[in-house]
């Protein structure tokens, strides 16, 4: 073998690339928005500014007509009190986008509401112009570096894992992650070859570097021999005889689910939605690039309804953002000194309502054009659901009071925090349970997932898992509510036989795990 650096971590079992090092100047990470009231009095008129010179130039290219539509606008722009109500939401310590949310909130409604319908029709300019500031808001895109290339670096920020193109190839090689991380989960679920764990060293930029995601091996100037050798002996998955293909997933007898886990809408682009059974957990705080979007119900609307259209009536899990932890967009989690324990999940959500009437009322809306269940990240109490199920029916009777088309989901619940497992039968108001094995394997060890100096104990703690999630499985069968596995677990033939034999029946894993489930599960059930 060649002289080359080679350096060993853990992989992500994701084939090998090789590809020319990027190494950064300085960790690339996400813009964070953190609220300075200053500042965002400041981001809020400039966007408004820009909104207005915008409308001003399309004034003077239209007809005298859609001038007046344009004028009306740019008035209620300039409103100065309007401009005072947002002022008075970021006094109050809210970022630019949700204060000017709030402050049209109350002028939208109105409009909506009024018996007058030349008034009524006021409200679409009222939204158009709430949009046009939170696109102006959306602010930096996130860094990226060039196609094809190895990223190499401490560790990797799950935005600009998604905000990357990983068409042309490349992969990651990190010093510090973990498997169990936000990114390597990311990285499984599109393929991309991935090492981490691999400690300090140095690389020039554009210096030839090999990822073997499949043994967490990295060469840094490969020769051709080292290429070979990562390539050799690694045979394609082979489904097992007798495999039904009039079956889309080949299901052994009694019933068995299995759905995807989706965490960026190009993802279902490059999937046959007969692939599988529906969604089982859409990852809704990586579909959008800023806090702007946050704040956002249109668009957050419409990608609901373009997941929803690719489903083609197969059922969506919808998880309600799950910020804080690894996933700071907006600025969530950055100050608190162990943001895993923190304000994080439907905790944090529950202390911004705003934020989270903006999603209940997206999904509200889509929900009436497919189906759809809302999934509540972190729950550790039944009061959470409890709250959470209140908001969603105060909005639903204010948009059926607005006339707009709405549909209650059903509502669940993330099983991932120990004591919420261990009282579920508590959890009446929810009507469903998805196992998050991620986070509850990182709460029962008390090991950080995203640190890879206690990566081993998750596997020592995986006997243990199982134990949980058997008796879990056991309370919620009793309750009568349906229960599935969405964590990475999910995706392990070694243990699907296991999570078999707990009484589970539906799971939902990464698109590129399909392959090795089916084979498993067809041997599991031939076991059986």
């Amino acid at each position: 073998m060649s002289g080359a650096l080679r350096l060993q971590g853990q992989g992500n079992g994701c084939g090998h690339a090789t590809g020319p090092a990027y190494v950064p100047a300085q960790p690339l990470s996400p813009h964070a928005e953190q609220v300075s009231p200053s500042l965002e009095f400041e981001r809020l008129d400039t966007a408004i500014a820009h909104a207005v010179a915008a409308l001003e130039a399309l004034t003077a290219q239209t007809d005298p007509a859609s001038a007046d539509i344009l004028e009306f606008q740019i008035e209620m722009l300039r409103d100065p009190v309007i401009a005072e109500m947002a002022a008075e939401q970021i006094g109050k310590g809210q970022n630019a986008a949700f204060a000017w949310v709030a402050a049209l909130e109350d002028y939208i409604s109105g409009f909506e509401q009024s018996d007058d319908g030349d008034i009524r029709a006021r409200a679409a300019d009222m939204i158009d112009i709430r949009d046009r500031v939170l696109r102006a808001l959306e602010g930096m895109p996130a860094a990226d570096f060039p196609k094809g290339t190895i990223f190499v670096g401490r560790d990797m920020a799950p935005s600009l894992f998604l905000a990357h193109d990983w068409t042309g190839g490349g992969g990651i090689a990190l010093e510090a992650g973990s498997t169990a991380s936000h990114v390597a989960m990311l990285a499984r679920a599109k393929g991309v070859p991935m090492a981490v764990g691999i400690g300090s060293f140095a690389v020039a930029p554009e210096t030839p570097v090999l990822v073997d995601g499949d043994s967490g091996l990295v060469v840094v100037d490969p020769r051709g021999a080292d290429i070979a050798a990562v390539g050799a002996d690694k045979p394609a998955a082979v489904m097992p005889a007798g495999f039904d293909r009039s079956s889309p997933l080949g299901l052994p007898a009694g019933g068995f689910e299995v759905l995807f886990n989706i965490s960026d809408i190009s993802e279902i682009h490059a999937l046959d939605a007969g692939a599988c059974d529906g969604i089982g957990l859409l990852r809704t705080e990586f579909l959008l690039s800023s806090a702007a979007d946050l704040a956002n119900e249109e668009k957050q609307f419409q990608l609901y309804c373009e997941i929803l259209k690719w489903a083609g009536g197969r059922p969506v899990t919808i998880r309600l953002f799950d910020l804080g932890g690894d996933k700071p967009l907006g600025g969530f989690g950055l100050e608190e000194r162990n943001p895993f324990l923190g304000l994080r999940g439907i905790r944090l959500l529950l202390s911004m309502p705003t934020m989270l009437r903006i999603q209940a009322r997206a999904l509200l809306r889509a929900a009436a054009l497919g189906s759809i269940k809302v999934l509540l990240p972190m729950v550790t109490f039944p009061g959470e659901v409890t709250d959470t199920r209140r908001i969603f029916e105060e909005e639903a009777a204010s948009l059926a009071h607005r006339h707009v088309a709405i549909s209650m989901p059903a509502i669940g619940m993330m099983v991932e925090v120990p004591a919420a497992a261990i009282m579920l039968d508590m959890f009446e108001d929810a009507d469903f349970f998805s196992l998050g094995t991620n986070d509850l394997a990182q709460y029962l060890t008390a090991a950080a997932r995203d640190n890879p100096t206690v990566a081993d104990l998750y596997q020592q703690a995986v006997p243990a898992l199982l134990r949980l999630i058997a008796q879990t499985v056991a309370v919620a069968h009793d309750m009568g509510k349906p229960i599935g596995i969405c964590g990475d677990l999910a995706g392990d033939p070694e243990h699907l036989s296991s999570l078999i034999a707990s009484g589970i029946r539906q799971i939902s894993i990464a698109p590129s795990q399909l392959a090795a489930v089916k084979t498993a599960q067809m041997q599991a059930g031939m076991d059986g």
